[in-house]
């Protein structure tokens, strides 16, 4: 007997076996998993009664909140496809992602309400505004509309190969494109996650990853498969978090390396509330070694870093810790953590090849493309099959990530392969780079990127933030680097800066700095 795949029946299991659970925690607001449930239902009941039928599309712009976690049930429980928006666009790309994906229905914070209403004119299809928070004219209220429904809407057949969500990329040189991902794609995310880091209903996660980015790494549905609790968070500061961690008996949270960062150098007052024993996942950029060794040896917390795109439901690697690694020192267990480590048991298969296909050595020298085949890739990019075929076409999907292969198997990101300095024919790795640099106390980050040069041709640019209360010179940083690096690697430049660009994700935008090297501020 066959039945599906999809997240929807972690949805079921939950129900029946965690009905009296804590489910979700935000703010004020506690529910069961059958009260959880319950509002789901009705929320569907009211979808399907405006209208929506399976295939429809349905988007949010929202931060983590309960209403936007319900829509990751509701939506996709009638057939129709969620499409959670990154709130922290402009409107005129929220305009462009709700035309592009045709959505019907717009359901919105509070806090975007007036950004979505002054583009109600270029949104000619979309049906109805739901506002998730707030009163305002115009716009159907959704606590209201939940309370006022009965939770008995038609449950339609879905098939593994439906999409389940359309997650939109974060377009920091072109328009966004729309990935979209199926019941399948998820569900084998989800399992291939919790075969190498498994969770059990005492966990309670700590939403500081958005929701809106890639289905939070699918942890909207991670965490109801295992009975556990969800604590939503709307503002991603250290104070609030480390405040809520301590409120809530949080176990678990993901974040980005530029949050890890943010928590490491917090202040020494506030990083003793830290509880100890926290796990986390990170990925979403490489995490330098040293921020790892610091993370884990002042807060006391476990690392597992994951890698993975919007395109993979998002994970195809996971590090994985050997017996092996156990005794070794903590630089060099950081060291190893902050490769991006091996296929997931469910994600496919992976290899890291040169131009003309041939899988590279395993030397750790040798850098290739990250290519991957298998159950979590993207069913296409919708509505463009011309870039579906450039990124796919040949049966495998090419990140743009080049890497290395260690003798032990593991990959090892070395930078985006548009990222890569060759600097009189040799290439250099900004994420080496980087990483050398943050091993400096006064570092909080940086960023490298390659510049021209007269007789290089390239030559790295090192854009530095130091760590508040910290005093460094860029001549100190530039005689660091060559202490710890090959001279040719060394920073030809060093720029100290406030803050480095990002985008809305927390990536930095090295474009922005290579771009436009004379507009950036310094210190």
């Amino acid at each position: 007997m066959e039945i599906p795949l999809t997240p929807l029946e972690f949805a079921r299991r939950a129900r029946r076996l965690y009905p009296d659970r804590e489910a979700v925690v935000d703010g004020d607001l506690r529910t069961t998993y059958r009260e959880f449930f319950d509002r789901c239902d009705r929320w569907s009941a009211a979808l399907q009664r405006l209208g929506v039928k399976p295939g429809d599309r349905v988007a949010t712009i929202a931060p983590n909140t309960h209403a936007q976690l319900e829509a990751f049930y509701a939506v996709p429980q009638i057939g129709a496809v969620v499409v959670p928006i990154n709130y922290r666009l402009i409107p005129d790309d929220f305009a462009y992602i709700i035309n592009h994906s045709g959505s019907r229905i717009v359901c919105v914070h509070s806090d975007y309400l007036d950004a979505v209403d002054g583009i109600r004119d270029q949104l000619p299809h979309v049906e109805h505004f739901v506002a998730f928070e707030g009163h305002k004219d115009g716009w159907l209220d959704y606590e209201a509309t939940i309370a006022a429904t009965a939770p008995d809407f038609a449950r339609p057949p879905i098939a593994e190969g439906d999409l389940i969500a359309i997650n939109y990329t974060s377009g920091t040189t072109a328009r966004p494109k729309g990935v979209m991902i199926t019941h399948r794609n998820a569900y084998l995310n989800v399992l291939g996650t919790l075969a190498h880091h498994p969770m059990h209903p005492g966990d309670r996660y700590l939403w500081t990853l958005p929701m809106f980015h890639a289905n939070g790494w699918t942890f909207v549905w991670i965490v109801t498969a295992r009975g556990a609790t969800h604590v939503c968070l709307r503002r991603v500061e250290p104070r609030v978090i480390f405040d809520v961690m301590n409120r809530e008996g949080v176990t678990l949270f993901c974040s980005a390396p530029t949050v890890l960062i943010s928590l490491a150098n917090a202040p020494e007052d506030l990083r003793r509330t830290a509880p100890r024993g926290i796990r986390l996942f990170t990925a979403g950029a490489p995490p330098a070694a040293a921020t790892i060794e610091r993370i884990e040896g002042d807060l006391g917390w476990h690392i597992t870093q994951v890698y993975g795109l919007t395109e993979t439901a998002p994970f195809i690697t996971i590090c994985e810790e050997l017996p092996e690694h156990a005794h070794l020192s903590p630089p060099a267990r950081a060291v190893i953590k902050a490769r991006q480590g091996v296929e997931l048991v469910s994600s496919g298969e992976l290899m890291v090849v040169l131009g003309n296909g041939e899988e590279v050595p395993h030397d750790g020298q040798t850098m290739g493309e990250i290519v991957v085949r298998g159950n979590v890739v993207m069913k296409g990019y919708f509505n463009d099959p011309e870039a579906t075929e450039k990124a796919m076409g040949d049966g495998w999907f090419h990140t743009g990530d080049a890497a290395v292969v260690h003798p032990d198997g593991y990959v090892e990101i070395r930078d985006r392969i548009k990222d890569v300095i060759i600097s009189g024919g040799e290439n250099i790795s900004t994420v080496e780079v980087e990483g050398v640099l943050l091993r400096h106390p006064a570092v909080q980050e940086v960023a490298i990127v390659g510049m021209p040069h007269e007789k290089w041709g390239e030559a790295p640019h090192a854009f530095v933030v130091v760590r508040p209360g910290a005093s460094v010179t860029e001549d100190e940083l530039r005689q660091f680097a060559r202490a710890n690096l090959a001279h040719f690697k060394a920073p030809q430049w060093i720029s100290l800066v406030p803050e480095l660009p990002k985008t809305a994700t927390g990536k930095i935008q090295k474009y922005v700095l290579r771009g436009n090297r004379a507009a950036i501020a310094t210190q």
